[in-house]
C-alpha cells in the first residue's frame, strides 16, 4: 500500500500557510494597516471554508451519522481529523482480514502497439486511501488558486508600495508559491488520471520535476506581472482582472449552451437542480481562478459526464500561451511607459526581458513534458510536437491575406501580350524567309 504522502505535504501547507497568515494579519493590525489586515485575513479564511466545503461534500458527511466530524469541519480543523484518520487507516490496514475486496481491471501502457489487461484487488482500506488522496488532491487545488495565489499577489503588492521585505512577509510568499505550485502539480497529476482512467499510471520523478519547474517559472512571472501592472495603474488593474476572471469563468457554459446538452443530473444523487448549479458554479469559478494565473490542466465540459474534457487539444494550449505571452508583454510594456519614482534604482528593460525569458522558460519546460516526460505520451494520437506544428500551420493560414484578383488580372494581361509578341514574331520571321519556317511547311 502506497504511503499517503501527498495528504502529508497538504496538510503541512495548509496549516503552514494559515498560521502564517494569521501571524501577518496581527503584524499589520499593530502596524495600523487595517486594509491590508482585513485583505490577508479574507485570502486566508475563504479557502478555509472551501476546502472544508469540499472534504465534506467528496466524503458525503452530511448523508451519514458523523456530528463530531461535522463540528470540527465548522471549526475548520477538518484537514487535521482527515490526516490523521487517514494514518490511522495506513497503520491499521493488513492487522484484520477484510470481509470483501473489490476488483479492479487496467490497462498497461502499450508495448509494442500491445496493451495488456491486469486485474487488482482492492481492500476497503486501499480504497478509503485513495478517496481520502483525491480529496486532498483538490483540497491543495482550492488552496492554491482561491487562497494562496492572491494571497501571494497581495503581499508582493504591498512590498513593492512599502519598499521594504520583512522576514514574515517573505515566509509567507515563500509559502504561497510552493502552495500555488503544489496545487499545480496536482491539478496535472489529477487531468492525467481522470483522462486515462483505464490505464495503470505511474508518473516519474523526472516528470515531477518538469512540472514543478514548468509551474514556478510561470505562476512566479505572471504574479510579477500583474503586481508590476496595478502598482502603476490601480485604475486599469480591475478591468484586467475581471476581463481574464469572466472570460474563463463563462467560456465553459457558453459551450455547454452552444451544445444544447440536457442539464447534468448526475454529479450527485442528494444534490436538487439548484444544488448541481451552485457546485457547476463553484467549478467553474475555480476553473477560472487557475487560468488567471496558470494553464488549466483539466478543461472543463458541463456535457460530459466526468465534467471534464478528455480530448487532448493542442489548438486550446498553444492559443492560450500565444496571447498570455502578449497580454504579459503588454502589461510590462505599459508598466515601462508609467513606471513610477519606487522604480528608480531598477533596471527596467533588463526587469521586463528576465520576466519573458522566466515565461519562455515554463513554456520550454512544459514542451520537455509533454514530449518525453508525460506518463501517457504512447496513447497520444500525434505528439505535441507535431501538434504546435499543426497549430502554426493554422494560425498562418487565418493570418495570410486573400488573393486579390489584380495579380489575375496582370498574368492575363501578361499572357496575351506574350501571345501578341509571338505572332508577331512569326510574322516578321515569314516576311524575311526564316529557314527553320520554311523547312518546317516543306515537310
Amino acid at each position: 500500500m502506497k504511503f499517503p504522502g501527498s495528504v502529508l505535504v497538504s496538510l503541512v501547507l495548509f496549516a503552514a500557510e494559515t498560521a502564517t497568515a494569521l501571524c501577518l494579519s496581527g503584524a499589520y493590525r499593530a502596524a495600523g494597516d487595517r486594509m491590508w489586515q482585513w485583505l490577508t485575513l479574507l485570502f486566508a479564511l475563504l479557502p478555509c471554508v472551501l476546502v472544508q466545503l469540499s472534504l465534506v461534500f467528496i466524503h458525503r458527511d452530511v448523508s451519514r451519522d458523523r456530528p463530531l466530524v461535522l463540528l470540527l469541519h465548522l471549526l475548520q480543523l477538518g484537514p487535521l481529523v482527515r490526516c490523521v484518520e487517514v494514518f490511522y487507516i495506513y497503520f491499521h490496514a493488513g492487522r484484520v482480514e477484510e470481509p470483501y475486496v473489490s476488483i479492479t481491471k487496467k490497462r498497461q501502457m502499450p508495448k509494442d502497439g500491445y496493451s495488456e489487461e491486469i486485474e487488482k484487488e482492492v481492500g476497503q482500506a486501499e480504497g478509503k486511501l485513495c478517496t481520502h488522496r483525491s480529496a486532498f488532491s483538490r483540497a491543495s487545488v482550492i488552496q492554491a488558486f482561491l487562497g494562496s495565489a492572491p494571497q501571494l499577489t497581495l503581499q508582493l503588492y504591498i512590498c513593492v508600495l512599502q519598499q521594504e521585505i520583512t522576514a514574515a512577509r517573505s515566509i509567507f510568499m515563500v509559502l504561497s508559491l510552493l502552495s500555488i505550485v503544489y496545487g499545480a502539480l496536482r491539478c496535472n497529476i489529477l487531468a492525467i488520471k481522470i483522462k486515462y482512467d483505464d490505464y495503470d499510471i505511474s508518473v516519474k520523478p523526472a516528470a515531477y520535476l518538469c512540472i514543478f519547474m514548468w509551474r514556478s517559472f510561470e505562476i512566479a512571472t505572471r504574479v510579477t506581472v500583474l503586481v508590476l501592472f496595478s502598482s502603476v495603474l490601480q485604475i486599469w488593474t480591475l478591468p484586467v482582472v475581471l476581463v481574464n476572471f469572466f472570460g474563463f469563468f463563462f467560456y465553459p457554459w457558453i459551450l455547454f449552451w452552444q451544445s444544447k446538452s440536457p442539464f447534468p443530473e448526475n454529479i450527485e444523487k442528494a444534490l436538487s437542480r439548484v444544488g448541481t448549479t451552485i457546485v457547476l458554479c463553484l467549478l467553474t469559478f475555480l476553473y477560472a481562478g487557475i487560468n488567471m494565473f496558470c494553464w488549466s490542466a483539466v478543461q472543463v465540459k458541463l456535457n460530459d459526464p466526468d465534467l471534464i474534457n478528455k480530448s487532448q487539444n493542442w489548438y486550446c494550449l498553444t492559443v492560450y500561451y500565444i496571447l498570455r505571452f502578449i497580454e504579459n508583454a503588454f502589461l510590462l510594456l505599459m508598466w515601462y511607459i508609467y513606471k513610477t519614482d519606487i522604480y528608480l534604482y531598477v533596471c527596467a528593460p533588463l526587469l521586463v526581458l528576465q520576466l519573458l525569458i522566466g515565461y519562455c522558460m515554463a513554456v520550454l519546460f512544459m514542451l520537455v513534458f509533454y514530449q518525453f516526460c508525460h506518463p501517457c505520451k504512447k496513447l497520444f494520437s500525434s505528439s505535441i510536437s507535431e501538434g504546435l506544428l499543426s497549430c502554426f500551420k493554422f494560425l498562418c493560414f487565418i493570418c495570410k491575406p486573400s488573393k486579390s484578383t489584380t495579380p489575375t488580372n496582370k498574368a492575363g494581361v501578361k499572357s496575351e501580350n506574350t501571345d501578341e509578341v509571338q505572332s508577331s514574331s512569326k510574322t516578321i520571321d515569314s516576311q524575311n524567309g526564316n529557314p527553320h519556317q520554311s523547312v518546317s511547311s516543306n515537310a
